[in-house]
């Protein structure tokens, strides 16, 4: 936003430094490369500090086994840091609650790139460093300008060698001062061959790989310029903070004006140029007219391919729009066309008020062409007769009317009348429409009604001054009211443009699957171009995933195009200066992995700025979107796995124990038998055979779970449903578990009928048991029951046991998950619950579990209710 034209602060600016108030103070130590001796210098300034009085305390200060370093901290108060086992060893990382519960006036933290380890409440310390300034504490911190996301690429290129930890570029832009710790390249060369930043071994290395004297002058240069750029938004801040009017030229900036005119192409090519030569952003700066056409379109994508920025505004007075966004965002340079000499037309030119009003700027002209290209043939506007022969005829039916009324209207009620014609025509069909009933209303007006009639002579003196006044008054109408009309088509397209903008987030929002955000995509760029398809890159190429109306089919050419789109990363087609013959129009659709497809239109016409503009916030969407598709269905996948893994180790587990263990006993007992023979006493036989059996139930019972649940799995399951006595299907379960005998079973008399499948709900209940009797104390009883609620009936199986944490009342039901009781884990293969749960909800019921008990006392033991609810019969 702007500055105040009465002098006030701008309110964006007040906004962000009250939002900075209530925080505490980030100053970062920005290097090029490691050992220029950021960590040094924050120590230094802490000392500093120290003396003045400031409470300073060092949260953690990476040394890295440098004696100097280390040496440099003596004095500091330390806070202890946070052991952490990892893989066999210990990590020590920055604890922060510790430095929130101290909450030091000014706090060190060194390396803001650093990943925590797993366990840390951040993934990053950047975050820890977030928390502890909306404590209100202030922090010093230190990285290197390589670990910047935006430059992690660039870096990667010049050095070979991608660092793994960055931060975002907004952490960098969070900082509240940034102090620059450079060294000349030969000097930290030095500095690493003396042994000051690594080891011999290390550095002799490092010298001949990162710390080549030519990459580290690389990235000194951008550190410096990423330094610069953050004092040059500080001082556009501190302008627009204190509504102080610029520019002030502290860098370049470039700013071209794009006009409908011929030189549209050249201004933006020499200002590239320029912005080239001193280094500096460029920005196509754009008013719309109304009278736009595809010159304008193209110089503005020209700009984009060149790597500038567009900016589109409208306005009434050129200059001081084109000035006033000069002055708010600091440009230093304004390009533009030179305007052809036009002595009729009133007023100055552009160039001529630029001139005489921006003293604060350094003003570029770009000759007019010495040879202007003609324009495309599709760019060429077919003139409409329509408008004419409308205007022809309405100034002949008025004029016939205004001759046969001639004693009851007077003449100047026809200059009136003619006047309104005027109006109409420029506001339905445009200027040209309007100047050219001007013209003629001006003719007739003369012709026939003003004396002498039938000549274009005029005898009266008034009446020439009258002619000449209703000439002039034409015209001008005709002029503003074409000018409103072109303004009003503008403003309406830009209103659509929004709304369709608007849908185009509401649609991608709820478009959860892939192919839902390319048929969205597809929908809208046909309704804004009258037809649209999507292409996505496969192994063999562009493929076209989805298209509006269906069945649409790119020719060989526009496949092409379509081509050379994808693998550039520019537009093509018709209305652009590449491939310009072909009548789609492809849009890259780039996200942060790079270009992953093409959005492709066939307009009927060359698109208008506002149409190409919405085009391109589709695109735009539409990457962001089928990347947050992609991600989602990894994400996905990833948790898949992950539960499939899970499952696995925890089915290994519980195969290696409950299928060992058995084992074990009935080889022992049955190598006894083997071996003893006859001379074990018939009890003692007749126990080890019982122990055989016992433990052959055991193995039987592990093995059918474990088929149960891979029917489930696999959607095997046959569910039978038939109204059911739950007080026989009781008794068959209570029959069916050990220790489950002396279970106490009261079933209501409105709740005595289930629909349900026999088989699986008796199995349902025997697990519902067997899982009370585990974890029940001996002695105690279980107790069954049924309620009605509603149209269904409740099942409850209670026991008086240790219990079911809060946390796990849910997680019970999950494969393989077995509950703790202290530091032991109950036998079993933690099965029964997820198949219980699996069978209900087969049979169309819900279960649940309930913990701890409502009707047993306080000072016991908490003991747990599972409830079954299945359909009434």
């Amino acid at each position: 936003m702007a500055p105040q034209d009465d002098g006030r602060p701008d309110p964006d600016a007040l906004l962000a430094s009250t939002a900075r108030s209530g925080r505490g103070h980030l100053k970062i130590f920005l290097g090029a490369a490691p050992g220029v001796g950021k960590t040094w210098e924050m120590l230094d300034a802490a000392h500093a500090k120290r003396l003045k009085n400031i409470d300073v305390v060092a949260g953690i200060i990476e040394t890295h086994g440098r004696a100097g370093t280390l040496a440099k901290t003596e004095g500091l108060e330390m806070l202890p840091r946070r052991a952490l086992p990892y893989r066999g060893q210990t990590l020590e990382e920055f604890d922060l609650d510790s430095a929130l519960a101290r909450h030091p006036q000014l706090l060190l933290v060194d390396e803001l790139a650093h990943t925590n380890a797993p366990g840390m409440r951040h993934a990053k310390r950047w975050q820890d460093v977030q928390e502890i300034l909306e404590a209100g504490i202030d922090v010093w911190s230190t990285v290197n300008v390589q670990h910047l996301e935006s430059l992690n690429d660039q870096v990667a290129r010049i050095t070979g060698i991608r660092v793994t930890e960055t931060i975002p570029d907004t952490v960098l832009d969070m900082a509240d001062e940034i102090e620059l710790i450079d060294l000349p390249p030969a000097e930290l060369r030095a500095r690493l061959q003396e042994g000051h930043i690594y080891r011999p071994d290390v550095a002799a290395r490092a010298l001949k790989e990162f710390f080549r004297e030519g990459n580290l002058g690389a990235l000194r240069e951008i550190a410096l310029r990423r330094a610069a750029q953050r004092i040059d938004k500080d001082v556009t801040q501190y302008m627009r903070l204190r509504a102080i009017p610029g520019p002030w030229p502290v860098t370049e900036r470039v700013m071209a004006l794009v006009g409908a005119d011929a030189s549209a192409g050249n201004v933006v090519r020499h200002a590239a140029r320029l912005a080239e030569a001193l280094r500096a952003p460029l920005t196509a700066f754009h008013i719309e007219r109304g009278g736009d056409d595809a010159r304008t379109q193209a110089a503005l994508d020209l700009a984009v391919q060149l790597g500038g920025n567009v900016v589109t505004q409208s306005a009434t007075d050129l200059v001081r729009a084109v000035l006033e966004y000069a002055g708010q965002h600091n440009f230093t340079h304004i390009v533009m066309g030179r305007q052809p000499a036009r002595r009729w037309r009133p007023g100055r030119r552009l160039a001529e008020a630029l001139t005489r009003q921006s003293a604060a700027f350094s003003l570029h002209f770009v000759p007019l062409p010495a040879a202007p290209a003609p324009r495309p043939a599709h760019a060429r506007h077919k003139t409409e007769l329509e408008p004419y022969l409308l205007s022809g005829a309405l100034l002949g039916v008025v004029t016939i009317i205004g001759v046969a009324a001639d004693k009851y209207v007077p003449q100047e009620a026809m200059g009136l009348i003619f006047t309104g014609i005027i109006a109409a025509m420029a506001s339905r069909s445009g200027r040209n429409a309007g100047l050219f009933t001007a013209f003629f209303a001006f003719l007739l007006w003369n012709f026939c009604f003003l004396p002498p009639v039938y000549t274009f002579s005029v005898s009266d003196p008034r009446d020439v001054v009258a002619l000449l006044v209703f000439l002039l008054v034409g015209l001008l109408t005709g002029q503003l009211a074409g000018r409103v009309r072109q303004e009003a088509g503008s403003a309406a397209a830009r209103v659509e443009a929004l709304r369709r903008i608007s849908l185009f987030g509401q649609r991608f929002t709820r478009a959860a699957t892939m192919s839902d955000v390319l048929a969205s995509a597809a929908e809208e760029a046909a309704a804004i171009a009258g037809a649209g398809a999507l292409l996505l890159h496969g192994p063999s190429g562009l493929r076209v995933e989805a298209a509006q109306p269906p069945g649409t089919a790119l020719e060989e050419a526009a496949l092409a195009a379509a081509e050379w789109c994808f693998a550039h990363g520019v537009e093509t087609g018709i209305g652009t200066s590449t491939l310009p013959s072909v009548p789609w129009r492809f849009l890259p659709l780039g996200g942060n992995a790079g270009c992953i497809g093409v959005l492709g239109v066939k307009p009927a016409a060359i698109l208008s700025p506002p149409q190409a503009q919405t085009l391109t916030a589709l695109a735009g969407q539409t990457a962001l979107a089928a990347e947050r598709a992609q991600l989602s269905v990894h994400n996905a996948r990833a948790e898949a796995h992950q539960d499939s893994q899970k499952l696995r180790n925890a089915l290994l587990s519980s195969l290696s124990h409950d299928l060992r263990t058995p084992l074990t006993s009935i080889r022992g007992a049955a190598e006894t038998l083997a071996q003893a023979g006859t001379a074990l006493d018939e009890a003692t036989r007749a126990d080890l055979l019982a122990s055989i059996t016992q433990d052959t139930a055991r193995m039987t019972k592990f093995l059918a779970n474990i088929m149960d649940m891979a029917r489930v799995e696999s959607g095997g399951l046959n569910v039978r449903r038939e109204r059911l006595r739950l007080e026989e299907i009781v008794e068959s379960a209570v029959a069916r578990v050990t220790g489950a005998l002396y279970t106490r079973v009261n079933i209501a008399p409105n709740a005595a009928n289930v629909l349900a499948d026999p088989a699986l709900l008796e199995q349902v209940l025997v697990n519902l048991l067997d899982n009370a009797v585990k974890y029940a104390p001996p002695g105690s009883h279980i107790r069954i029951s049924s309620a009605r609620e509603g149209g269904l009936v409740r099942i409850s199986v209670a026991d008086a046991g240790v219990g079911i944490a809060p946390g796990e009342l849910e997680a019970v039901f999950d494969s393989f998950f077995r509950a703790r009781r202290g530091d032991s884990v109950a036998p079993g293969t933690g099965l029964g619950l997820a198949i219980a749960k699996a069978f209900t909800e087969a049979m169309g019921g819900q279960i649940r579990a309930q913990s701890p008990r409502n009707d047993l006392p306080a000072d016991g033991m908490p003991g747990t209710v599972i409830h079954v609810e299945l359909p009434a019969a």
